[in-house]
């Protein structure tokens, strides 16, 4: 059985214009009857079978097959024109009797511990479901082979297949928190370790989150606008049941993403003020070691000036001039000496009281 598998990889040049269907079929109480080869097929048989319901799931498909599907089953441009952009936020909005549903599905990638976020479109109408994939999440192929497994399930008709799907998106939140959550811990571990790349990862891992939040959020609300739908619509009873599951679900999700934004908000906090902390230790202990050079300096300079001074007089009375005061005198040698320790002696007292010393 075909499924909605990544077509991303290479494939061979061919001629002919490579088509974004992965797997369409054709469903009659709850088993697959047909397995139509291209888009013309699927036409032709639904309307041969007004009976049967029409499960075509896309990969990036082309504007021109977006535009076939359009014609086909009455899709509204605004719809259209927004699958083709591939850049809208989770939405559900009603078009008549067709329904269009944008969520961000997301995986976590262990190799580089980061978030891919994957875009996907869905156009559930009466006796059919159109499913638009921009990205590799989610695995659609196995969200087909569980509603065919369980065919009680899939004959309920197309807002079963909405209800899979939505349940499949949410539950690939689960390993996804819990890898937000490992990296949240380390996080915190680098922190008090005063990792210098800390910082870094949590503003790289706060913006996946915020991603992660507007990913989530507004599943609350489209859970609502379904479940507010409910006896308008004549939803099966037990179709409500497990659609109120994914809500409550969707809930827990949610309150682990905000707690995740806020916990990282307030380890930024204290890793704002460690980093401030280990300024102010760095700039006193420079502080400090600027005091005590300049200290050394002061002692230095002092001795150095003391010894200036008989390096003054011995240097005056060392000339060889013959008319020099003092010379012939015999107290000129004693009294040189002395004015030198005196000179010492002095700068000695002014030094040490002023701490130089």
């Amino acid at each position: 059985m075909a499924g909605d598998f990544d077509q991303s990889a290479s494939e061979p040049e061919t001629t002919e214009p490579r088509s974004s269907v992965v797997d369409a079929a054709l469903y009659r109480d709850g088993k697959r009857i047909s397995t139509p080869s291209s888009l013309a097929e699927t036409y032709r048989q639904l309307r041969e079978d007004a009976g049967a319901m029409a499960w075509i799931g896309l990969f990036r498909p082309s504007d021109a097959e977006l535009m076939s599907l359009a014609d086909e089953f009455d899709l509204h441009p605004l719809s259209v024109e927004d699958a083709m952009e591939a850049h809208q936020r989770p939405k559900l909005e009603r078009y008549g009797e067709t329904l269009f549903v944008v969520l961000r599905a997301a995986r976590y990638l262990d190799a580089v511990e980061e978030v891919d976020f994957a875009e996907l479109h869905l156009f559930v109408g009466p006796g059919f479901v159109i499913t638009v994939r921009h990205g590799a999440a989610p695995n659609l192929s196995a969200v087909r082979r569980r509603m065919e497994d369980s065919p009680d399930l899939l004959r309920l008709g197309p807002e079963a297949v909405l209800y899979a799907v939505l349940d499949a998106v949410v539950d690939g939140y689960v390993p996804v928190v819990a890898g937000v959550s490992n990296d949240v811990d380390e996080i915190e571990t680098e922190v008090f370790g005063r990792d210098p790349s800390v910082s870094r990862r949590i503003y790289e891992l706060s913006r996946e989150v915020l991603e992660f939040q507007r990913a989530t959020r507004p599943l609350s609300v489209m859970m609502r606008d379904l479940e507010a739908g409910f006896d308008k619509y004549s939803t099966d009873e037990e179709l409500q049941r497990y659609l109120r599951d994914v809500a409550d679900h969707v809930v827990e999700v949610t309150e682990r993403v905000d707690g995740f934004r806020q916990v990282l908000q307030d380890i930024l906090a204290v890793n704002a003020t460690l980093v401030t902390q280990q300024q102010n230790e760095e700039m006193k202990a420079l502080t400090e070691a600027s005091y005590e050079q300049n200290e050394e300096l002061k002692k230095i300079s002092a001795w150095a000036a003391i010894l200036f001074a008989p390096t003054l007089v011995g240097t005056i009375y060392g000339m060889n001039f013959t008319h020099m005061p003092e010379v012939d005198w015999v107290f000129g040698y004693p009294m040189a000496i002395l004015l030198m320790a005196m000179v010492c002696a002095g700068l000695f007292v002014v030094f040490r009281r002023r701490g130089w010393l």
